[in-house]
């Protein structure tokens, strides 16, 4: 996923090589300030997403990516399991995160999910969601995701 031009276009570049990719796998695995995962639906992997950078109170998320294949909700379903990982298991009350300001359907996505545009340089637009904005939207979209979460390792 990360290396279809398309789609990765808004992310940071990474190499296509196996064994680039293996190498970074193997030095996540031992951080444990941050956790990646793979989205799936029905067991097909749709996408990734991965939260890092904790500060304080608030967690940093990024290389949020789904194939083309996903079906309409996933974008939301995987916001909020983003949203009750980080709140009900880790104990976050808030957000963090840039978008680039070229990929405008995810910018919006995040501001109608309550997320405030703090501050942007030439490439970026920057976010922070805080615990109000993120308990009405895991209300407000309860039907794609009625309970928490269960992570498997």
């Amino acid at each position: 996923m990360r290396t279809d031009t398309e789609k990765s276009r808004y992310l940071s570049a990474v190499s296509g090589e196996l064994a680039d990719q293996q190498a970074w796998l193997k030095s996540y695995a031992h951080d444990d300030a941050q956790a990646y995962f793979v989205i799936e639906y029905q067991s097909v992997p749709i996408g990734t997403v991965r939260l890092y950078e904790p500060k304080g109170e608030s967690f940093y998320w990024r290389s949020w990516i789904l194939t083309k294949n996903r079906p309409n909700h996933a974008a939301i379903e995987s916001s909020l399991m983003v949203y009750a990982y980080a709140v009900d298991h880790l104990g976050f009350q808030c957000a963090h995160f840039e978008v680039r300001k070229g990929n405008e359907r995810v910018w919006q996505f995040h501001e109608r999910f309550g997320a405030k545009r703090v501050s942007e340089n030439e490439l970026e637009f920057f976010y922070e969601i805080n615990r109000s904005a993120i308990d009405h939207s895991r209300n407000h979209y309860k039907r794609f995701l009625p309970t928490s979460v269960t992570v498997e390792l």
